[in-house]
């Protein structure tokens, strides 16, 4: 390739003849600009320097690669706390194993006539069982599908493994009711205090007649 000189500050460099019609920054129609220009040293020069203190950042200097820890003095940020009060629970019912307790548990699905013959179940009763969702060993908790035990005022968990958009926009208050500070602990309402588990649905309501348009009393 055929090499044309000109005369820099810096000195001779070689310049390998541009494109035709190309015109580069600060430059004249078929003269290429050099790669190896002070002010481009220096732009690739910081974007090197950014990208390191970058990587050092995500990482100690170790080979290893370990997350760096937190420095002396400073505790890392606890997570939200989720407080809510007790579910409405049937007065007289609860603690369950007040009866539970001393029977068998009995894991075939039936119709149950013998207690509880007031609930009937609408929430996927095709699939879903009662200890789909209650604990059978302990009745005073429920389980998630993995069979951790979870609280009854922890039944969010249990809910959110079905219905995971609807756990996402209550922690974020978006969905139902919660309490509290605005960046700290908050209560909140569980879902059984709106919805009926075992009948999440809300009934239809009856529309009422509008209202009565004001006299103005006679003078």
């Amino acid at each position: 390739m055929k090499l044309h000189r000109r005369w820099e500050k810096t000195g001779w460099q070689a310049k390998a003849p541009a494109p035709p019609g190309s015109k580069p920054f600060g430059g004249k129609v078929g003269q290429a600009l050099s790669p190896a220009t002070p002010a481009i040293r220096f732009l690739l020069s910081q974007l090197l320097m950014l990208l390191a203190l970058g990587a050092a950042a995500i990482v100690t200097g170790n080979d290893s690669g370990t997350p760096a820890a937190p420095r002396e003095g400073v505790q890392p940020s606890a997570p939200e706390r989720l407080e809510a009060p007790p579910p409405p629970f049937s007065e007289g019912l609860f603690p369950c194993s007040n009866c539970h307790a001393a029977m068998t548990p009995n894991r075939t699905r039936r119709a149950l006539t013998e207690m509880h013959t007031d609930i009937v179940l609408k929430h996927d009763e095709t699939h879903r069982w009662c200890l789909d969702c209650h604990d059978a060993t302990n009745r005073d908790f429920l389980h998630l599908a993995s069979g951790e035990r979870v609280a009854f005022t922890e039944s969010y968990l249990l809910c959110g493994q079905c219905h995971g958009e609807k756990l996402r926009d209550w922690r974020a208050g978006v969905h139902g009711r919660r309490i509290g500070n605005w960046n700290g602990a908050k209560e909140y309402l569980l879902c059984v205090h709106c919805h009926n588990p075992h009948q999440p649905h809300f009934r239809a309501l009856a529309p009422k007649p509008a209202p009565k348009r004001p006299v103005r009393p006679a003078e």
